[in-house]
């Protein structure tokens, strides 16, 4: 399968090798630093960041890329890319710290600042899901890379019990405040957490409802599950403005958003 001139199976290829760098460091010891903006940094974000660029510049050397883990170039050069990769080599460092798992490589194509093709891989399980415009969203595994479609379910409106992705112990007083109008509608509410990008993905499958997102990202911790929400019936909104989620903006920081 294609999108366009990528080839999914080779983005996907790029993506298992970048969680089989992580796993390495994951199984053994390792370090952490602290960056300027004080969120962590280890030995496999690199690892990861190296593999995946070696590999996108390898097949596909004409498309430019936005890394969290490489300086960003000025908004004057790339405001004229109608075409670019966004990666997150490595979402859910404080999760790979603690070893829980939670964590992804995240690749997204965008097009004019539409996410159109997404690889979310989660390492630690061996899942990962895919997102292509025209086609649909599929989840896979390295013991097989078979797509097997998948579809969000009823969005959350229609529901008379919804399971909201959050953290237990650290909802902000807007998402406090999104469950309570839920329950003043009669709705009976069921958290389901998750760290990471897997919160969009748990949405884009059908195994959590909403996902509202009232608190600080970038472009690259939500474009790769962006895709893959897109693409399998879901939208991601600005909120409260109810507009899609746009990336290559001048600042790369997301507003608030919801996957419903």
């Amino acid at each position: 399968m294609t999108y366009n001139d990528i080839e999914i199976q080779k983005l996907i290829d790029i993506a298992l090798n970048a969680g089989t760098a992580i796993m390495e460091v994951y199984q053994r010891n390792f370090s952490v630093e602290t960056k300027d903006d004080k969120s962590p940094l280890t030995e496999a974000d690199r690892k990861s960041n190296d593999v995946i660029l070696n590999g996108l510049k390898q097949h596909y050397p004409s498309i430019p890329f936005i890394s969290e883990e490489v300086k960003q170039m000025p908004y004057s050069e790339r405001k004229s890319w109608t075409r670019l990769w966004l990666i997150d080599p490595l979402d859910g460092t404080k999760e790979f710290i603690k070893k829980n798992g939670e964590f992804t490589v995240n690749i997204a194509l965008i097009e004019n600042g539409v996410p159109v093709l997404g690889v979310v891989y989660a390492p630690a399980f061996d899942k990962g899901y895919v997102g292509i415009k025209g086609e649909g969203s599929f989840s896979f595994s390295s013991s097989d890379t078979e797509l097997k479609s998948i579809h969000a379910g009823l969005h959350y409106s229609q529901l008379n019990t919804v399971k909201v992705v959050g953290s237990r112990s650290h909802l902000s007083e807007e998402t406090v405040q999104f469950v309570d109008n839920l329950k003043a509608q009669g709705k009976e509410v069921d958290f389901v957490s998750s760290g990471s990008s897997l919160k969009i993905c748990l949405v884009a499958e059908g195994k959590a409802d909403v996902y509202p997102r009232f608190g600080p990202t970038m472009e690259w911790d939500t474009a790769a599950a962006h895709t893959v929400a897109l693409y399998a019936g879901k939208n991601v909104l600005q909120y409260p403005e109810n507009t899609p989620l746009v990336y290559n903006k001048e600042n790369l920081l997301n507003p608030w958003f919801i996957v419903e």
